[in-house]
């Protein structure tokens, strides 16, 4: 059973390691939730490169292209089964249409009448996304949520219909499973980016300009644990970072949703019980630097490395919050690093070299 986690765990920390974020980022909203840690979230990607709306046709080329050269239409794709059609960059660009398959254009998947067609966010790349431009018209200004009863639905089977999730019975447009988590953090990355920035923003159904309402936040929370961090996410939040030179920290950080809206969602007690730590140089040759960030005090850390057998290789308890470990007895490769305190454990990838 260890061994089927260590392999699923490497897989998830591939993905996760190569997500590029420069060193020191996140700094400043270590051992921070709530308020807080949405205010340093936001001092941290705002101000970003705004691009001009014309340009985001090009844009899309690097951010969502798909392996074979084509559009990455979320409200198209099918990615378990027959696609129902497929877009070329440029040459299926919108233009006229009336049905299905016949253009892309580009989606506000935060509507931008909820904004009132302002810059920066009428180009923020990271809530603008290449779709199909009948179903983009179809979902309309309509919010996200999970249709109850069905009046319409797209050829990937995306749907429009009246609402089921708690707290709201009206029109809502409702993504595929496989996408779900996009559109959530999606929206997790609007309400902190423009977090005081808001002022001539609108309220309706779904927000109160930048918060997102309880009904929904609980919807798109459920969509975030449902449908985890893609690959897909990761390259895109990677080519928005090299043209916006800012990121989607719920995209490199999953946990902070839980941390930010912990009172809302009903994570009870996450700024007490949450911490992590980090590993520099990593890799390494010889020594690591093992940092813990936590807002408990513990009388001792335990740490465990396994190599890529399951093997426990190396323990040690660590009584302060920051320690020096050789490794060098280790042979060179990829390992896993577990840190145990007050009876939570976190996980890391460790490479020796």
């Amino acid at each position: 059973m260890f061994r089927l986690f260590l392999v699923c765990f490497l897989i998830l920390q591939f993905l996760y390691s190569n997500s590029q974020i420069p060193q020191g980022y996140y700094n400043s909203a270590q051992g921070l939730s709530g308020v807080a840690l949405k205010q340093a979230l936001h001092n941290i990607i705002k101000n970003h490169n705004s691009i001009s709306y014309n340009s985001l046709w090009s844009y899309f080329q690097q951010t969502d292209k798909k392996s074979n050269g084509k559009v990455w239409d979320m409200y198209s794709d099918n990615p378990t089964g027959t696609l129902p059609y497929e877009y070329t960059f440029s040459t299926d660009q919108c233009g006229d249409y009336n049905a299905e398959g016949v253009c892309y254009n580009r989606e506000h998947s935060w509507p931008q009448s909820w904004f009132n067609s302002s810059t920066p966010m009428v180009s923020d790349l990271f809530h603008l996304y290449p779709t199909d431009g009948y179903v983009n018209g179809k979902r309309g200004d309509n919010p996200y949520g999970d249709v109850a009863t069905t009046t319409w639905t797209s050829q990937n089977g995306s749907k429009l219909g009246y609402c089921g999730d708690s707290g709201y019975s009206g029109l809502v447009f409702e993504p595929i499973d496989e996408y779900k988590g996009d559109f959530a953090r999606t929206y997790f990355y609007m309400s902190v980016r423009y977090y005081t920035e808001d002022g001539s923003w609108q309220t309706n159904n779904m927000v109160t300009k930048s918060e997102i309402k309880e009904w929904a936040l609980k919807a798109l929370y459920e969509w975030h644990l449902a449908d985890t961090v893609s690959q897909k996410e990761i390259n895109r939040n990677n080519a928005v970072y090299n043209i916006q030179s800012n990121r989607n920290p719920f995209i490199d950080h999953p946990e902070y949703v839980e941390l930010v809206w912990n009172t809302i969602l009903g994570v009870k007690n996450i700024s007490e019980t949450s911490f992590s730590f980090n590993i520099y140089p990593n890799p390494t040759t010889d020594n690591v630097n093992i940092s813990i960030n936590s807002k408990t005090d513990f009388s001792s850390a335990q740490l465990n490395i396994f190599n890529n057998l399951g093997q426990k290789v190396f323990s040690k308890k660590l009584k302060e919050k920051s320690d020096n470990i050789n490794v060098s007895s280790l042979f060179s490769g990829v390992y896993i690093a577990s840190l145990t305190i007050n009876n939570n454990t976190f996980f890391k990838k460790l490479i020796i070299e």
